[in-house]
């Protein structure tokens, strides 16, 4: 039986946005192992078939003894598990996993899912992170991206090369049968949702500002924020936000179908994405989106169509195209929720995506 080995960051971003990968290669009569930290998602892979190494990891930042005791560990499990192929995903996982696939001389798939905080803001630590990235992807059989301006960026920087085999998908896709398009809300409130990790980097601050400034101007609006706090600084500012009765912060939430489900629109409004899954889920729901001019995020929004585009990091832009929004009339924005799920089907279903790594693994392997 032929064995894939699939490395990544943690257990939630596998099992909601890339579940259907390692069963459809179960299904196929591949043997599936998986290799991250262990999760509370990690119980139902084992259920679905696959094999599951604990692998901790510090997803953020760069600590050398960490990072190369995950070197170390990939190394092992490979010389352990002795796979046909293997597939990583996340900054990490493509680095340290790449090192190791060839230092054994093993044959690997990379997926960049994003270029992360080090590539957007320009941090110290870009140089080395370039320099490593180039040694682990050199080799790499093939390299999937899941937008064009991060496989040219890639190309730009010489971590990958023209004669390398590179794929573009169009992200994660969204499984339309666990996203089902929902009846627009008719309610007399519109509800404005942002979803993410709470950073600066995913837009918040413009979000909150935005939001500040909506609420001095209408009675009828309201603001949600949905998601984990990664910076601390913005525990502070998102309580300061709701005494001020601006937002309401749920915190980390399971049930996003759900939330999205009793949303008006879907904002993200960040500096870049991989391909925002967040937005690709609201536009299967029905919802309209609103998100940023800039890669990742303006694939999933044809302007005037299914939401509006902003400019990155500006908080005028994204309160004029939440004011665009608030103005349209019921039967406007519940056209611009129906045009979302006609593209979320055209464009966005995750059988795309399992169809060309499929398709990628069986040439390989």
């Amino acid at each position: 039986m032929k064995k894939i080995l699939i490395l990544t960051n943690n257990d939630i971003g596998l099992y909601n946005f890339r579940k259907e990968l390692p069963q459809q290669l179960l299904k196929i009569g591949y043997d599936v192992t998986i290799a991250l930290p262990y999760g509370k998602q990690v119980d139902k892979f084992k259920e679905m078939g696959c094999n599951f190494i604990e692998t901790p990891m510090n997803r953020r930042g760069m600590n050398v003894i960490q990072d190369l005791k995950l070197l170390i560990q990939y190394r092992a499990i490979i010389k352990k598990i002795k796979p046909n192929l293997v597939i990583t995903y996340t900054i990490k996982p493509n680095i340290y996993g790449g090192i190791a696939c060839r230092i054994s001389k093993q044959r690997v798939i990379h997926t960049v899912t994003g270029l992360g905080s080090v590539f957007i803001r320009d941090l110290w630590i870009k140089k080395a992170l370039i320099k490593l990235n180039q040694f682990a992807f050199k080799e790499a059989c093939h390299i999937f991206f899941l937008n064009k301006e991060n496989k040219d960026f890639y190309k730009n920087i010489k971590i990958i090369k023209d004669k390398q085999q590179v794929t573009v998908v169009p992200g994660s896709g969204v499984n339309l049968k666990e996203f089902q398009f929902n009846e627009y809300p008719n309610n007399e409130n519109i509800k404005f949702t942002f979803i993410a990790r709470v950073i600066k980097d995913k837009g918040i601050e413009e979000f909150l500002e935005s939001a500040k400034n909506i609420k001095d101007k209408y009675s009828n609006i309201e603001f949600e924020v949905v998601g984990s706090v990664d910076e601390e600084i913005y525990l502070t500012k998102l309580k300061e936000y709701e005494k001020l009765k601006v937002i309401n912060y749920l915190g980390h939430r399971y049930d996003i179908q759900e939330i999205i489900k009793k949303s008006s629109c879907i904002v993200l409004p960040s500096y870049g994405e991989g391909r925002g899954t967040v937005l690709q889920e609201g536009a299967a729901v029905g919802r309209p989106l609103i998100t940023c001019d800039i890669y990742g995020c303006r694939d999933n929004v044809d302007d005037g169509y299914n939401g509006y585009l902003c400019k990155v990091a500006d908080c005028k832009s994204l309160q004029n195209s939440m004011e665009r929004f608030i103005n349209l009339s019921f039967e406007e924005k519940k056209e611009m929720g129906l045009n979302s799920r006609v593209k979320a089907k055209k464009e966005f279903d995750r059988n795309i995506v399992i169809k060309s790594y499929i398709n990628e693994i069986n040439k390989i392997v």
